[in-house]
């Protein structure tokens, strides 16, 4: 069987070059039939507005991309789980605290899935949440201006990578564990993995008011990988779907030994017999410890808690709570269509598409059509829960989305396509190439109750040929189609930032009616904020030196410090006196060991400076804020460590 599927394995590589050689060798007379207003239809105009936003996962570069959609074009790279220079996340010493775990501070993540928060189905643009995949964690982003809010680590797991999907009020966010590990963690032999490790599903709320988030509960699972959720909708609020390979419980060379059964599961969770066994008391406390961080938005300052217990239900010792559907094989996507009725497994190594029935679900469990258990969790049959099988529709099966009018798309990795069926049917109605080695697909809101069919992202792993050169570390790519007829067309191709693993897409003006255009000073509340220029001044605390300096077009108040000495640690809190929401203004500083400071208007940003040497040194505005700009400078004198100079600064005295 070993031999059989290494066989297997090199034709299924072997398939990926060869599809990718063919394409290449095709790619002019494909682009030659692409419809002649193609061009015309991702244009957007000089003034005018994409109609959705994209938001596009940077994997390793643990950020999240804003797009528009049509047009293909970068607006904006937010960063969650890693430092960004440009606006100083990371740097300034308001959000380091951002990037704290149990583990200390870790300034790099592996993000993946993004998914926007929901009311009743429909996507409604107040927050994104996007995993942390190496790390576990899961981040909050405030959509009113594009800010990563909160970030909670999550403990008892490991490769959080079935996340970070929601429920359809935004009820929860879900985090499963992709590695199944000793939980709680000790040390152990690793050969004694099977019935030893665990996985863990957690269950986040969200407050419906200001989006805070907490980890509500843990569910410990058997040990197998857990791959990738989808929320119940509809019918079927109230579950959640996960699916899980290495039901083998293999601890090695998994690419073989993860893939011996025919089936894996899909773990059918239903939260709402969770909520009533914690209600009940039947929730155990455990000890743990993780990092809760959560960005104060009057202070301008994260702040980071360490959280030391988690409420665990165990899936094992709790009837009702957990039900395993058989899937073929290595399922990978998990995805529930639009009514709430069909749940979609996307098998690797299968040659079919498995669809389950919700309703027959529910009918099987009724009628204990079971097929034994896997540890006290019930294995429903599968042909009670088969609601149909689209037959031999590609190679390397990941993903699949929904329209809203009754058609699904599935991606393809080895035969690099994007097939189109039909939900009831279970039907091909047309089938088209992506270049190459497609992963992820997107159409906007079609993780909702109500997708807006008009368009379909795919996202591509292999870009060899497609762009102009520039080395062996090429960009990954994004490929806009046209789903609006009975054939897709393909519009677009542009490059990602990272590799986009999932992105998530919603209508411009859901959010645009949100966005904060003004940043009132009076509603400044970190507690070193100069509100005026008559506010500035610099207060030396022993070693300690604190400058409260304001900055508006085009200067800086304090400009000019004397009296700092070798072997002070100067903060400088910069604070920007604009309100309007397009006029930020930088500050750099020769000799810091930080990045510049990127200050949003009214607000306030602090970053450290500890000069070694004496000297005059000068810090300038980074930003282009006006005509003056290159006037916007100033200087800090550093004195020797023994020096008797005082404390002295300019208030435009000169």
């Amino acid at each position: 069987m070993k031999k059989v599927l290494r066989t297997f394995l090199m034709f299924a590589m072997l398939g990926v070059i060869l599809t990718s050689c063919s394409k290449q060798k095709s790619s002019s007379s494909s682009q030659g039939a692409l419809s002649s207003n193609a061009a015309e239809r991702v244009y957007v105009a000089p003034g005018e507005y994409d109609e959705y936003y994209g938001f596009f996962s940077g994997g390793f570069s643990g950020q999240l991309s804003v797009y528009g959609l049509p047009s293909g074009r970068l607006f904006k790279v937010i960063p969650v789980f890693s430092q960004d220079p440009e606006s100083a996340y990371g740097y300034s010493e308001e959000s380091k605290p951002m990037l704290m775990t149990s583990h200390g501070f870790i300034p790099w993540d592996d993000s993946h899935h993004p998914d926007i928060s929901q009311t009743e189905g429909e996507l409604d643009g107040r927050w994104i949440f996007i995993n942390g995949n190496n790390t576990p964690r899961i981040a909050r982003i405030d959509l009113q201006d594009f800010s990563t809010a909160e970030i909670i680590e999550i403990p008892n797991s490991a490769g959080n990578h079935s996340s970070s999907f929601v429920t359809e009020n935004t009820e929860y966010v879900v985090a499963g564990t992709r590695f199944s590990v000793p939980i709680p963690q000790r040390d152990m032999p690793i050969k004694d993995y099977k019935g030893n490790f665990k996985g863990s599903l957690s269950f986040i709320s969200v407050d419906k008011t200001s989006g805070n988030m907490d980890l509500a509960f843990q569910i410990m699972m058997p040990g197998f990988n857990y791959d990738l959720a989808h929320p119940g909708r509809g019918k079927s609020h109230g579950w959640f779907f996960f699916t899980t390979y290495n039901t083998e419980e293999a601890h090695s060379l998994l690419e073989v030994n993860a893939s011996q059964n025919d089936k894996d599961f899909i773990a059918a969770i239903n939260w709402k017999k969770a909520e009533e066994y914690i209600k009940a008391g039947k929730g155990k406390k455990q000890a743990v410890k993780y990092a809760h961080n959560r960005h104060n938005t009057e202070t301008h300052t994260a702040t980071s808690t360490i959280k030391d217990e988690v409420l665990i239900l165990d899936a094992s010792e709790l009837p009702g709570l957990v039900y395993l559907l058989p899937t073929p094989k290595s399922p990978h996507g998990c995805d529930v269509d639009p009514s709430g009725e069909y749940i979609i497994g996307n098998g690797k190594l299968s040659a079919n598409l498995t669809v389950h029935s919700f309703t027959k679900m529910l009918k099987a469990i009724e009628d204990k059509k079971f097929d034994g258990e896997s540890y006290g969790i019930p294995i429903l049959k599968f042909d009670d829960v088969l609601a149909g099988v689209v037959e031999q529709p590609g190679l390397g099966p990941l993903h699949t989305e929904f329209d809203g009018k009754g058609n699904a798309y599935t991606t393809f990795f080895i035969s690099s396509e994007v097939v189109k069926w039909k939900i009831g049917t279970w039907k091909i109605i047309d089938r088209k190439p992506t270049y190459y080695s497609v992963g992820h697909l997107m159409i906007p809101g079609g993780n909702s109750r109500n997708p807006d069919g008009k368009y379909l992202v795919a996202m591509n792993k292999i870009t060899k040929d497609r762009y102009l050169p520039v080395g062996p570390d090429m960009n990954h790519s994004a490929q806009l189609y046209d789903i609006t007829g009975d054939k897709m067309e393909l519009l677009l191709d542009f490059p990602t930032v990272g590799e986009p693993h999932y992105a998530a897409a919603i209508k411009a003006d859901k959010i645009m009616s949100k966005s904060r255009q003004i940043y009132k000073l009076s509603e400044n509340k970190h507690a070193y904020v100069a509100k005026s220029p008559n506010d500035a001044k610099v207060v030396r605390d022993g070693k300690n030196v604190h400058v409260y300096m304001t900055m508006i077009r085009s200067h800086f108040t304090p400009d000019n410090i004397e009296g700092i000495k070798v072997g002070d640690k100067v903060f400088f809190h910069v604070t920007n006196l604009e309100q309007d929401f397009d006029v930020p203004h930088g500050i750099s500083m020769l000799g810091a060991n930080t990045t510049e400071l990127l200050v949003s208007p009214g607000k306030t940003e602090t970053f450290v400076w500890e000069p070694k040497e004496v000297g005059v040194w000068p810090f300038y505005c980074t930003d282009f804020c006006s005509a003056l700009h290159q006037e916007m400078q100033g200087y800090a004198r550093v004195s020797p460590a023994n020096s008797n100079i005082g404390l002295s600064w300019s208030l435009d005295d000169e």
